[in-house]
């Protein structure tokens, strides 16, 4: 029989497995549970291949509450909305008063707070912190929701932190491209031309972004450079309509200008 672990961790798509692992190979005892039990297997696998490190795996979510002791510290590595409320009822329902919902991805605030009522009513603390990638911000994340002392302080944080992301990321592109035609244009005799061409030019996003330009909207807060920068993630989804137009455009240049 498995010890009990010190933390549990519900969600096993990238984030979540590759945390688990982490906090497996660091030596904390962890436990781990995902609503489709393939993706319990191959984390437990992993946990074999990379060490033997200690980290179980439940097929069902009363046996992976239980395995953690008490108080218990759950985290949530799922996507956002929907399936956030149906992992809580899961699991909640084999939970004790003094127990721990931690919500580590991203998240609207509101739904945070609303959720963080709830829990309170079951006698269950949950905390929404929003998931970094690194490990410094997940602990300013941490810091800066226990200094707000709100529910929904951490996936706020979390939320302004990708609007602000998105901008750096337009900003970036943008300077390479006014680069390339300054200087950059300048021929690559000993590679095969620059890295940044060979990034696809199409990018999806997870709503955090649109959700930043819609709060600054509501609080009459300027924000233009993640506005626009959100209006560019749209169009880079565009690519196969741009694509096509650019063909378009080409074959009636050369049937006006034949060579």
């Amino acid at each position: 029989m498995a010890p009990l672990t010190r933390i549990g961790l519900a969600g096993l798509a990238v984030m979540g497995q590759n945390l688990a692992l982490n906090t497996a190979e660091k030596g904390f005892h962890i436990s781990v549970y995902n609503r489709t039990t393939l993706k319990v297997d191959k984390t437990v696998e992993r946990a074999k291949q990379e060490g033997d490190l200690p980290l179980y795996g439940f097929h069902d979510p009363e046996s992976f509450v239980k395995s953690i002791q008490k108080p218990r510290v759950i985290i949530m590595l799922v996507k956002a909305g929907a399936p956030v409320d149906q992992t809580i009822k899961t699991l909640s329902i084999y939970m004790e008063k003094g127990d721990c919902i931690i919500d580590g991805g991203n998240e609207w605030y509101e739904n945070t707070e609303r959720r963080e009522k709830a829990m309170a009513e079951l006698g269950l603390l949950y905390l929404g912190m929003g998931a970094f990638r690194w490990l410094l911000k997940f602990l300013i994340v941490v810091l800066v929701s226990l200094i707000l002392a709100k529910g929904g302080s951490g996936n706020f944080v979390k939320m302004v932190h990708n609007g602000i992301e998105y901008g750096d990321m337009q900003l970036i592109a943008e300077a390479c491209d006014v680069l390339k035609s300054i200087y950059f244009g300048i021929k690559d005799d000993k590679g095969e031309g620059y890295l940044v061409d060979k990034v696809l030019d199409k990018t999806g996003m997870k709503g955090t972004g649109k959700w930043t330009v819609q709060q600054a909207a509501e609080l009459s807060v300027a924000a233009p450079t993640i506005a626009s920068s959100l209006d560019g993630r749209f169009l880079s989804g565009l690519k196969g309509r741009k694509s096509r137009s650019f063909e378009s455009l080409q074959i009636k240049r050369h049937q006006r200008h034949p060579s």
